[in-house]
């Protein structure tokens, strides 16, 4: 890494950390009761940047690698402290690639830059209620009509699902099953038959999730995206920047974890001495700290392969797909690991609400389902492999 990637990671770090003290972490208690956050912080957001890193310049973004964006996502997660806030607010870093990359340029210029200036906010939604992680499996039907496709179905656990107003449907164009038949549609947040049912979570609280019903949407045949029957291959490939964003995400979580475990530990008084001075506490602390720089090696190597094959034009090369379904499990076991030996740190104080740490705790399943659970990551893994 040459000293000016440095300076500029340092540099986007620092402004991604005092943004995320400042503007995220003071709040993020009472967005979580309120159950959402401020549509004003979209604005704040876009305004440093923050939203259109990666995307192209012409678009209104700011062209980025993953070696300069993995300083950001981590830094957000981990003085945020809010996976919340997080998955809303870059909502669109899993809706808008297959828009950037397959949209015509007026529908681009059309959905995009008002995205990345804050002024809308955009989702993405595959998963539906009877299917899970079976992509190929989906349900939701789109018939050609005209100059419209007209959907029907529905789509659940979808993130900025109540408040999107652009949202890149999967949807069943072909005849049977299976991947062929699937399609990538954009679809207006106002189009009539579109409703949406909230939905109450575990975690993530001030993160608006929601089912999407479908009754008959009608939708301008100029919003397909690519060519029909082409869209399972744009999930699978969209997935790739998702993971790996996951897994920056998980290890800034696991960092705020050991953070606040530490910091307690240096305070709090247990039998006449710190609890950092029994060596029991200091020995978690530790084996938090090696999960996180293990983490944190490979997180920075499968990114720098990221950005040479991207380089090399070799997006999806098998053996990097596979890094990323590792590094997404490893990742999320660190955090996983992190916030567990926190709250048991934090004795009582970690079961409270208010804490980091709790809320962490409560976080780490939707991390470890989010973008392709545990199982999913391994099997992809291995036939990535070839084995």
């Amino acid at each position: 890494m040459n000293d000016e990637l440095k300076a500029d990671r340092a540099a986007l770090a620092d402004t991604v950390r005092r943004f995320a003290q400042t503007e995220i972490a003071p709040h993020v208690q009472a967005w979580d009761d309120a159950g959402e956050f401020s549509r004003a912080l979209y604005a704040r957001a876009a305004e440093l940047g923050l939203l259109g890193l990666g995307y192209p310049e012409e678009l209104g973004g700011t062209p980025a690698s993953y070696a300069l964006k993995l300083p950001a996502w981590i830094a957000l997660a981990r003085h945020g402290q809010s996976g919340g806030v997080l998955a809303s607010l870059f909502s669109h870093n899993i809706g808008l690639p297959p828009v950037v990359l397959h949209g015509s340029e007026a529908v681009r210029q059309e959905v995009v830059p008002p995205v990345l200036r804050g002024e809308k906010i955009a989702a993405l939604a595959i998963t539906e209620p009877g299917g899970g992680s079976d992509v190929a499996a989906l349900r939701t039907t789109a018939r050609r009509d005209g100059a419209h496709y007209v959907l029907n179905g529905e789509k659940t656990f979808i993130t900025s699902g109540m408040r999107a107003d652009w949202i890149t449907v999967a949807v069943r164009t072909g005849e049977g099953r299976g991947a062929g038949g699937i399609s990538m549609l954009l679809v207006p947040g106002d189009a009539p038959g579109l409703s949406r049912t909230r939905l109450s979570k575990m975690g993530w609280l001030c993160s608006d999730t929601a089912t999407l019903h479908f009754d008959n949407v009608r939708v301008p045949a100029r919003y397909l995206l690519g060519e029909e029957g082409a869209g399972f291959r744009m999930v699978m490939g969209n997935f790739n920047g998702e993971r790996i964003g996951l897994a920056a995400g998980a290890l800034g979580f696991s960092q705020a974890c050991l953070d606040e475990a530490l910091a307690w530990a240096r305070e709090r008084k247990t039998f006449g001495a710190a609890l950092i001075e029994h060596q029991a506490v200091r020995h978690k602390l530790v084996d938090m700290q090696m999960r996180i720089a293990s983490t944190e090696a490979w997180l920075e190597a499968v990114s720098a392969e990221g950005d040479a094959l991207e380089a090399a034009g070799r997006h999806n090369a098998p053996e990097w797909v596979a890094q990323i379904c590792l590094l997404k499990n490893h990742a999320t076991q660190t955090m996983q690991f992190c916030a567990d030996q926190a709250v048991q740190v934090l004795g009582g104080m970690g079961f409270m609400r208010g804490t980091v740490s709790e809320r962490i705790y409560r976080e780490v399943k939707v991390m470890m389902i989010g973008g392709g659970a545990e199982d999913i990551m391994k099997e992809l893994a291995a036939k990535q492999m070839g084995w």
